[in-house]
């Protein structure tokens, strides 16, 4: 077995479901250590974060990722057990194998190649893992960028190893994501018998108008490679159960995935007042996950399409797409990021899994992409 398909044996046969680590970090951090790095944990509340660095100074260069995993599901229906990783045909099986234990691993192995071929390198290069990525995302990269901003911590560069591969390694470079808001409605009626609506105020009726023109609205056109803003309405509750009740209340709640041209406090003011124009009776509690982030042409983009374009044999499409990642907290301390991960396909499903050719490739790739940051060959 390769150094890198045996660690991430190891991190898949550690149940660390959200936000339990189970040890993953412990294992990463002896490695580290005995690799020159420094080490410091940070623990809040649940969650455990690692934070590994060598060398000093800038440019300072982060792996970000996380150990945690969703759970897996019905043990039954995953053909080997989730948390037994088992290789078959090419291919190895267990939660987390793709997102990410694969990417973790391959951070790691990459780090401990490149520090020892260049112990001497300039600026600093660390590793950043959390075990509330897949959680509610509270204490882990969220905190930790809060205290980095505390103590004026610096990062120039973020490589997010999420699965952002399609269809083969390296076929995709994540520049940007989309923000998102969610928002849970509560509008106010007054509950009555059906056959008597003049002594009731039926809430769904009264919202329908407005969540109509929510729909409706075309927010904005999109910006660079990001696809247009989007709300969409994923849930409508109201009633008793009985056909015969006008209900008290509805409750709705909604998301919006939008670009750089908003930011969630204007989205909020701006969907406020829509509500208050159709002269509703509401609440609104609103979810803010994370401000929309693009990283424009430099440095670290043009390194990324050069090593990725090697490894996959074409220039890699360029995205914004997708849904949200840890690196939506580290982009506002001013750094520029990315994602560069194996194939997502099978990410959160029964029966997740990456080729093992892929995984064998993947510290190649960071470890490519790592030497043209900090060896001289940007």
């Amino acid at each position: 077995m390769s150094d890198v398909l045996d660690l991430t044996r190891d991190l898949i046969a550690r149940k660390s479901v959200t936000p339990d680590d189970a040890g993953c970090q412990a294992l990463i951090a002896a490695r580290l250590q005995a690799a020159g790095f420094s080490i410091e944990s940070l623990r809040y509340g649940e969650v455990d974060n690692l934070w590994a660095t060598h060398g000093q100074g800038a440019p300072v260069l982060v792996l970000l990722g996380h150990t945690d995993v969703v759970p897996s599901g019905p043990v039954e229906a995953w053909t080997s057990k989730p948390f037994e990783p088992e290789i078959r045909d090419g291919v190895l099986y267990g939660r987390g194998a793709a997102d990410m234990k694969s990417g973790v691993a391959a951070f790691v192995v990459a780090a401990e190649r490149f520090v020892a071929a260049h112990p001497d390198h300039v600026g600093t290069l660390a590793l950043l893992l959390t075990s509330d990525e897949e959680g509610e995302a509270i204490d882990g990269v969220r905190r930790v960028a809060r205290t980095f901003a505390e103590r004026g911590t610096r990062i120039d560069w973020c490589i997010t190893g999420e699965p952002s591969s399609t269809a083969t390694l390296g076929d995709l470079l994540r520049v940007g994501r989309r923000g998102s808001l969610s928002a849970t409605l509560t509008v106010r009626g007054v509950q009555g018998h059906v056959a008597y609506p003049e002594k009731a105020r039926n809430p769904i009726h009264d919202a329908a108008p407005a969540l109509a023109e929510l729909v409706a609205w075309r927010w904005d056109e999109g910006f660079e490679s990001f696809p247009p803003t989007s709300l969409q309405i994923s849930n409508i509750a109201a009633g008793t159960g009985a056909t015969n009740v006008i209900p008290g209340t509805a409750t709705v709640q909604f998301n919006l995935r939008y670009t750089p041209h908003w930011d969630a406090p204007k989205l909020e003011a701006e969907i406020a007042a829509l509500l208050d124009r159709h002269g509703l009776d509401y609440t609104l509690a609103w979810h803010r996950s994370g401000e929309p982030f693009y990283t424009p042409e430099g440095t670290l983009r043009a390194a990324a399409r050069e090593v990725l374009t090697t490894f996959a044999g074409v220039p890699p499409e360029e995205s914004t797409g997708g849904g949200t990642s840890d690196a939506r907290f580290i982009a506002p301390l001013g750094a520029q990021c990315i994602e560069i991960g194996p194939v997502n396909a099978s990410i959160h499903q029964v029966d997740e899994h990456v080729r093992v050719a892929d995984l064998e490739a993947l510290p190649d790739l960071y470890e490519a992409l790592v030497t043209r940051l900090l060896a001289g060959a940007a």
